[in-house]
């Protein structure tokens, strides 16, 4: 009767030890906490508004460690469009095919971020219609 009553006792004892190994297994495998920086060097298809022009859409504040600044992310809904919007047809069509294709459009960074929208036949190329609000 000794051993059955020992097993009884001892089972949950090694039980607990697993459970508690394995906490402390998963906290040293933690990852690390997430750093950010500014940016420095601005890609080329990023454009800049300011803060105070646009209606806020929405809000949400991140949670931060004590001591830590607070973060505020928000959604604005621009107010006006900044971009170059007028491109000239005849020079951007550089092969002369009538066409502006994908590759010539990236000469534009604001076409070549709407080329897919412009491109409603899903040819690769658009035509002086398409483009009939951006011409000059």
């Amino acid at each position: 009767m000794t051993t059955p009553l020992r097993a009884r006792l001892v089972l949950p004892v090694v039980a607990a030890v697993l459970v508690v190994s394995s906490f402390s297994a998963l906290a040293q495998h933690r990852p690390a906490p997430a750093v950010s920086t500014p940016l420095t060097d601005v890609p080329v298809n990023v454009r800049e508004q300011p803060l105070s022009s646009g209606s806020i859409t929405h809000a949400a504040q991140v949670r931060t460690d004590p001591g830590q600044a607070q973060v505020t992310v928000r959604s604005i809904q621009p107010d006006t469009v900044l971009g170059n919007y007028r491109i000239d047809f005849a020079a951007m069509d550089v092969n002369g095919d009538g066409f502006i294709s994908r590759d010539e459009a990236q000469a534009n960074p604001a076409l070549a971020d709407e080329f897919n929208a412009l491109d409603t036949g899903r040819r690769g190329k658009l035509t002086r219609e398409q483009l009939a609000g951006w011409l000059r």
